[in-house]
This record gives structure tokens, C-alpha cells and sequence, in this order.
């Protein structure tokens, strides 16, 4: 297993609900084969630049260990989630 690091920049006007179901969709993803070492929710921050008519989003990073097809469907679920603005999931160094 892998370690990597996933960016999520949601939809700031999310409610705190909804976002709990969708991190907890993601949790899931995770789990099922792999093991998440960290969540760090940085809350709404302001972006650099206007993306989607949204000037603000709601930033969560998550570390995890996980093999290479667990990335793949992770990337693929939030690419078609709507609450998700952007997302970047990276390798970390060994």
C-alpha cells in the first residue's frame, strides 16, 4: 500500500450535514481497501481566484494508505460529485 495525500475544496455554502455525508461517502471509498492516517478540515478559506462563480471554498486534506485502484474510483467519485469544486490527490514520498 501507498501513501497518499487527497486535496478537497468543497462548496462553501454546504451544509454541515450534506458535508458530513460526503466525507463520510469518501471515508467509505477509503476504507474499503486502505486506512486513513489523518483528516484535517481547514474550514472556508478564501480562493486565489474565482472558481465556478465561487470566491470562497471549504478546504478538507486527508491522508491515507491505500493501493492505486482505491485513488482511482476516489477521483472518479468526486469528479462527478457536484459539492466538490476542485480536488488533487497526490503520492507522498516514500
Amino acid at each position: 500500500m501507498r501513501k497518499y495525500e487527497a486535496m478537497l475544496i468543497l462548496v462553501p455554502n454546504l451544509e454541515e450535514e450534506n458535508r458530513n455525508q460526503l466525507l463520510d461517502r469518501f471515508k467509505g471509498i477509503i476504507e474499503k481497501d486502505g486506512t486513513i492516517t489523518n483528516i484535517d478540515e481547514w474550514g472556508t478559506r478564501k480562493l486565489a481566484y474565482e472558481i465556478e462563480n465561487y470566491k470562497e471554498g471549504y478546504y478538507v486534506v486527508m491522508n491515507f494508505e491505500a493501493n492505486p485502484d482505491v485513488v482511482k474510483e476516489l477521483d472518479r467519485v468526486c469528479r462527478i460529485s457536484d459539492s466538490v469544486v476542485r480536488h488533487m490527490i497526490i503520492k507522498e514520498d516514500e
